[in-house]
């Protein structure tokens, strides 16, 4: 008994603090020292630990429990009704819980907040702990009138001035121009600009560039009559949102900080690209483009459309910027197209998407290593990422190229985007934020594409479950350690505790 109450006090408490501090921190040890390294030269996704050591094993179980979840068909498609049924209730309790249950889970993983302190923290915090930059989409769509479009325009230039403010380089803002035009001004457009692309005669007075938004293989079939022309309020309103559009960019401009307009539904795209032409046409006569445009590979005629706008940027002197990804509205294209008893404008596979997508990065990768132009490779398909990669080195355009660049959705792809990373690439995790009421389009968007034809979060949820398995192990490993580093210093001080114990 003597010896049992004498034990504690001859360990020194400055091993035993030593200790337990290794025992909590070896974790992180075995992870930073992977993180250390030198930059592979090419893309590896193998190497878990390296991958995610900047990321807590807490933040990772929470990430594998919403994928997981949103992988699980029926589960999905209760929660998204229920999220629009939610959407278009007046019940205020109902709301509450709905919007409650969804921040807290898929807006907590998929988004930033919502407001601009939230998406402020989010932005810095990602940038110091794992080197990421940050596309910040208020999110914003849809809009019905002017006045909506005003308050949405106000919102767009407070997350302008915020980006200022962060680190250089970290940050760029997207927009979607349905937020800033009425939808249904959009639509009026886009028919006339399918009529124009079925007619060449047909007149356009408002039209103030000629950069090509259509080609013969567009869905022109959307427009199926003559359209009437754009009334004198109408052509003011088409005026009023361009500039709208214009003073984001300037700010953007003031601030060299890139704005990424978004690719929407068909039904409205051509007026959007007018936009987006109309923006560069008179922001990006510099090498380095300011307004970046989008196009959805998914959609049949996208290479079309692009091969042309670039030859129209070249001959006006335009350093065209683009966004390439595969697309987000498969459901609603494919409905558009049912209900007009007309074939869907999507490819007919997904082995066709992906191979429109890897011809346009392949297009895109030459301009750029010709000095032309910029890109954005929006995806989280690895093997498109590899041919980028491989094609990229061939053409010798350098990793830190800000002319060549990578992003992936928050909350999705993050593996690959970690591994684009350490490999020194210029990569972007597309950061929304807003009101939950507000991002529902989005969030709905991404649950489609987790249970798609375009899912890609298996990836995901193989490699941090590995992560998380090595994580445990390391932590059982570091117990075992301090146990028997303990062990060893009891037993180096059991003479001297028994000879004490016995003159005592």
């Amino acid at each position: 008994m003597t010896i049992a109450t004498k034990i504690p006090a001859a360990i020194p408490r400055t091993f035993l603090a030593r200790s337990l501090a290794t025992a909590s921190s070896v974790t992180e040890k075995f992870q930073s020292a992977s993180a250390a390294e030198a930059p592979s030269p090419a893309l590896d996704l193998s190497d878990t630990q390296r991958l995610f050591a900047s990321v807590p094993t807490s933040a990772l179980l929470r990430s594998l429990a919403v994928l997981s979840a949103m992988a699980a068909g029926p589960l999905v498609d209760l929660s998204t009704g229920l999220l629009r049924a939610t959407a278009a209730s007046e019940g205020r309790l109902l709301r509450a819980a709905v919007f409650g249950a969804a921040r807290a889970t898929v807006n907590r993983h998929f988004c930033a907040g919502e407001g601009v302190e939230d998406a402020s923290h989010a932005v810095r915090a990602m940038w110091h702990e794992t080197g990421l930059r940050s596309i910040l989409d208020y999110g914003m769509e849809d809009a019905e009138d002017g006045a909506a479009c005003d308050h949405n325009l106000a919102g767009f230039q407070r997350v302008v001035e915020m980006a200022s403010s962060l680190p250089p380089a970290s940050t760029s803002v997207c927009v979607k121009i349905t937020a800033l035009c009425p939808i249904s001004l959009l639509e009026r457009v886009s028919d006339l600009l399918r009529w124009k692309q079925k007619d060449p005669s047909f007149h356009l007075p408002w039209r103030t560039h000629s950069f090509p938004v259509l080609c013969d293989s567009s869905p022109l079939y959307i427009t199926p009559s003559l359209p009437a022309p754009l009334t004198e309020a109408e052509e003011l309103e088409l005026q009023v949102a361009l500039q709208r559009l214009s003073t984001i960019c300037k700010q953007c401009q003031e601030s060299n900080i890139a704005l990424i307009i978004d690719a929407e539904y068909s039904s409205v795209q051509p007026a959007i690209d007018y936009f987006t032409y109309s923006a560069s046409q008179e922001f990006n006569h510099v090498e380095q483009p300011i307004v970046y445009g989008t196009l959805q590979t998914y959609l049949r005629d996208s290479r079309e459309r692009m091969v042309n706008a670039f030859q129209a940027a070249e001959n006006e002197g335009v350093s065209l910027g683009l966004k390439l990804v595969r697309g987000a509205y498969l459901t609603r294209e494919s409905k558009l197209a049912s209900s007009l008893g007309v074939s869907s404008p999507i490819h007919g596979s997904i082995e066709e998407t992906h191979r429109c997508f890897n011809d346009c990065a392949a297009f895109m990768l030459q301009k750029v290593g010709r000095g032309h132009g910029a890109v954005m490779l929006a995806t989280h398909n690895v093997e498109s990422v590899k041919m980028t990669v491989t094609k990229a080195e061939e053409l010798g355009i350098r990793k830190d190229d800000q002319k060549l660049q990578f992003a992936q959705l928050m909350g999705m792809a993050d593996g690959l985007s970690l591994g684009l990373r350490n490999a020194g690439f210029q990569v972007s995790k597309y950061v929304p934020f807003g009101p939950v009421e507000e991002v529902i389009p989005y969030l709905l968007r991404r649950a489609e594409e987790n249970r798609g034809l375009l899912s890609t979060s298996k990836l995901d949820r193989q490699l941090m479950r590995f992560t998380t398995f090595s994580n445990f192990h390391l932590l059982i490993k570091s117990n075992v350690l301090l146990i028997l580093s303990c062990s060893k210093h009891l037993t180096s001080k059991l003479p001297c505790l028994i000879s004490t114990g016995r003159s005592s």
